[in-house]
């Protein structure tokens, strides 16, 4: 499972705004790790620089003192569509001549019709870019048929082209003198809205893909973007249009479990109380006689506690992480993610040396993480180790934003209960019901895509059609 991007933008004349966005970023690296990149407008032209590595890697004082302007977006990327190379880096800048100054354009999510997409923008078949190449070729398309030397509003451009774009999407673009931020009708990827100065007087405006984005810049957090909905901000302040019309909201379940920032904030709720939420009701559902739970971390940390809480049994540290090393699957193979466990995770023997473990993570995806953690643990002198995990079974790829494994490599897609415990060499195995991870989230009927954990996608998937739906011939597939 590969993680999705984050993006960021911020409106703020008479700040330097590169010096925010690499903040922003800062605080959105969990999202992506490949490459990072901003744009940043002076009200009249737009620099771009971008570049494989993290944030902190890709830009230094120098390089943000040359990005002089007041406004400017910022990504994050994890490649889910296109190679991880620059080329597919964000943002991605365009010259036009019906947009004084050019535009640029960052993605988070994944569209489901890419090569649709590239016919209509007039590509070569079997060159595809990234999403977000594809959606820039589109507008640029657009502005082809526009008369010479008249300009176009980049708002009516976005207007005649998202309406052909499927799947998932939440995008922000700059001109040169005003930001944007949609997403796509069913708000698949979450986008947030933050105000810089006071309520009364607001001295600019930020766009993110979570909530500590903004807080990190000193923006207040005013709420998220809904779905087709396009939100501007420039010299006459921010406006809000409904640009598509908006369908059944069907923002990511995965966002709750995994992706998100324990202090961000989604549907009104921080992501650490549900979590927390997450792991009372596993307690409850799915009891253990035991003496510790343990939590895997980062993100495994909140559900144990709750189960604790909830169980009664002690919770305590039973794994140290290194806080210099990513998220293992970040790791560009599979044998380098199965090395990477020892090099991120370390056990406090003297925890767990004879103790009956309760250790709750919040998902197994094709279980070699997970594997190599039971042996780690065994080795470390555990009595027993107990699997709780805070999701149902990881059954169906995605295509909506993650790069999950084709379903053959997913432990859990044809596999039994038993034979996954084997697998994995747990003494017992529970994942929580997808009613009570529903439930923990806020959202028990819709609101949520959970199409990972049921094979139920909500948007047809066209990119690839009839290998996708032979894979996945009882879910709602094109």
């Amino acid at each position: 499972m590969k993680e999705a991007c984050g993006v960021f933008a911020v409106y703020a004349p008479g700040r330097a705004v590169s010096h925010l966005t690499f903040d922003g970023l800062y605080a959105l690296q969990h999202r992506g790790q490949e490459s990072a990149g901003m744009a940043v407008s002076d009200g009249e032209s737009i620099t771009a620089l971008k570049d494989m590595g993290l944030v902190a890697s890709v830009f230094d004082e120098r390089k943000l003192s040359g990005l002089s302007g007041y406004l400017a977006i910022g990504h994050t990327r994890y490649s889910t569509h296109g190679k991880s190379d620059w080329m597919n880096a964000q943002p991605v800048y365009c010259s036009s001549p019906a947009i004084p100054g050019g535009f640029a354009v960052a993605h988070n999510g994944n569209l489901t019709n890419t090569e649709e997409l590239a016919a209509r923008a007039g590509m070569m078949p079997g060159f595809v870019l990234a999403d977000t190449g594809v959606v820039s070729e589109l507008i640029l398309q657009h502005h082809k048929a526009t008369p010479e030397h008249e300009t176009v509003d980049l708002t009516a451009t976005l207007a005649k082209v998202l309406p052909w774009v499927e799947g998932a999407y939440s995008l922000t673009l700059l001109d040169a003198g005003r930001i944007y931020g949609i997403r796509d009708p069913h708000g698949f990827r979450p986008l947030c809205i933050g105000r810089l100065g006071p309520e009364d007087a607001p001295e600019g405006w930020v766009f993110a893909s979570e909530s500590p984005a903004l807080d990190v810049v000193g923006a207040t957090f005013v709420r998220e973007v809904a779905p087709g909905e396009l939100v501007t901000a420039d010299a006459n302040g921010l406006h809000s249009v409904q640009l598509l019309e908006q369908k059944t909201e069907r923002l990511c379940i995965f966002e709750f479990v995994y992706f998100a920032r324990p202090d961000s904030v989604l549907h009104g709720r921080e992501i650490h109380g549900t979590r927390r939420q997450m792991g009372e009701l596993l307690a409850a559902q799915a009891p253990v006689e035991a003496d510790l739970v343990m939590g895997v971390p980062d993100s495994g940390v909140p559900a144990a506690e709750g189960f604790a809480r909830a169980s009664g049994i002690a919770y305590g540290q039973g794994l140290v992480k290194n806080r210099y090393i990513g998220r293992t699957f970040i790791a560009p193979d599979q044998a380098a993610r199965a090395n990477g466990v020892r090099r991120k995770l370390n056990p406090l023997k003297e925890n767990i040396a004879g103790k009956r473990l309760v250790v709750v993570d919040d998902s197994i995806v094709r279980g070699t993480t997970t594997k190599a953690i039971v042996q780690m643990l065994r080795e470390a002198g555990a009595a027993e180790v107990h699997l709780r995990i805070s999701s149902p079974p990881f059954q169906w790829p995605c295509y909506y934003g993650i790069d999950t494994p084709s379903r053959d490599e997913l432990l859990a897609a044809g596999s039994t209960l038993e034979e996954i415990r084997l697998f994995l060499g747990a003494d017992s195995i529970a994942y929580i019901t997808i009613e009570n991870l529903r439930i923990a989230v806020g959202k028990a009927d819709e609101g949520l895509c959970d199409a990972c954990l049921t094979g139920t996608y909500p948007v047809p998937v066209k990119l690839r059609g009839a290998d996708i739906a032979a894979q996945h011939p009882e879910s709602v597939l094109a």
